[in-house]
């Protein structure tokens, strides 16, 4: 299995990039998942449903079946927040596993950055990050620029730049 990931503020366009990526990963020949970093809680439950009932009283692990999908919500309950190396042994071995977010995480990475968005580029401070996608020139940046709209490179960098995710290394978290 092989790890990259897409960077950037929130606003840029990573979750609308993802979703343009994985059918042209597919469409290649891989198998593709995804991890997602939420900075803010969220529920994949709706209120008033059995397994969120379940949750709601205590339950630390709530596991939903179906013959069409399956979901395990694990409750922290004080505990840390799984760093990503934590999370890979969750995850069933594909050809390439896209990571959106974990900004500081070592891996490699392309940073996504719309100027309008008002947030600075991540990657004078981030070696990690290979190349960077905009709807904007930037002749500051030391790596790769790619037009967001030119999907179809941004996937071959991706591709060319991922790594074995055997390599990836718990570290602790810059911010």
């Amino acid at each position: 299995m092989r790890i990259i990931g897409l960077a950037g503020w929130s606003g840029a366009g990573k979750t609308t990039l993802v979703t343009r990526l994985i059918p042209i990963f597919i469409a290649r020949g891989l198998k593709v998942s995804t991890v997602k970093h939420a900075h803010k809680g969220f529920d994949i439950d709706l209120p008033g449903k059995d397994s969120h009932r379940h949750r709601e009283a205590g339950a630390t692990e709530v596991f939903v079946a179906s013959g069409v999908r399956w979901a395990l919500v694990h409750e922290l309950r004080g505990e840390r927040e799984p760093d990503l190396v934590d999370i890979l042994p969750m995850m069933n071995p594909v050809d390439l596993l896209i990571v959106e977010g974990f900004k500081w995480h070592r891996h490699p990475k392309i940073e996504i950055h719309r100027p309008e968005v008002g947030k600075p580029l991540l990657h004078p401070d981030d070696d990690y990050i290979v190349a960077i996608t905009s709807n904007a020139a930037l002749p500051q940046a030391n790596v790769p620029v790619i037009p967001l709209d030119n999907v179809e490179k941004i996937a071959d960098v991706m591709q060319v730049e991922s790594m074995p995710a055997e390599r990836l290394r718990r570290m602790p978290a810059k911010g």
